[in-house]
């Protein structure tokens, strides 16, 4: 893999630490469409330019950067919600977590039985970081949007390594694959009004009030 897509693999690990310590639902976008343009460009420059690199990349730069964000972002406007104001757990914490996770990352990543091509790539350290780290907002963020955000950063993570699969797997099932991640996306935002037509707040510690 060249350098610049080894650069590029670090942009997508600090673009983490920078979803993990923001508190800012429209930084949050910002970020993971950002890491989504990210991915869409390490696709060309790690696969070439083909018909399939190019689709691929075309799709992933089309849902992950452009159309998922904007959505996020209109359902942001729509609920009048800004930050995130009370987290499972701190921002430095989390922070921390995400240096953990990270360097845990890398620790598993060298003790895996990959191919000589891959042994000393960032690409396998940098997508188990980003599957730890979209875990994490998963589980310490209280407000529906960011959980969506972190499924996102998960779903980026699965990206990353089916970079590793793209010359054997058919370009419909990672297009099939990507098509269901911006259904989930849009499922969620139906959820998020919901939650907050109901009780004025997308805070998802709400629904366990419900009842049947």
């Amino acid at each position: 893999m060249t350098s610049f897509a080894e650069l590029l693999l670090l942009s997508v690990l600090l673009i983490n630490f920078l979803l993990l310590g923001s508190s800012r639902l429209g930084a949050l976008i910002r970020a993971v469409a950002l890491q989504g343009v990210v991915l869409a460009v390490l696709v060309l420059v790690s696969q070439g330019i083909s018909l399939h690199s190019v689709s691929l990349a075309t799709i992933a730069l089309a849902l992950k950067g452009v159309i998922i964000p904007w959505y996020l972002s209109r359902a942001m406007a729509d609920i009048k919600i800004r930050r995130e104001v009370e987290p499972v757990i701190g921002y430095i914490p989390t922070l921390l977590l995400g240096a953990v996770i990270t360097a845990l990352a890398f620790l598993f990543a060298q003790s895996l039985p990959l191919i000589d091509a891959h042994a000393t790539s960032l690409l396998i350290p940098t997508a188990l970081a980003v599957l730890g780290t979209g875990f994490l907002l998963l589980i310490t963020r209280r407000k529906a949007i960011t959980q969506v955000v972190g499924y996102l950063v998960f779903e980026n993570g699965v990206f990353l390594i089916g970079l590793l699969l793209v010359d054997a797997i058919p370009l419909a099932i990672e297009a099939g694959i990507l098509l269901d991640v911006l259904v989930g996306v849009f499922v969620m935002g139906i959820v998020m009004n919901h939650i907050n037509r109901e009780f004025s707040s997308i805070n998802t510690e709400n629904l366990c009030s419900l009842r049947d």
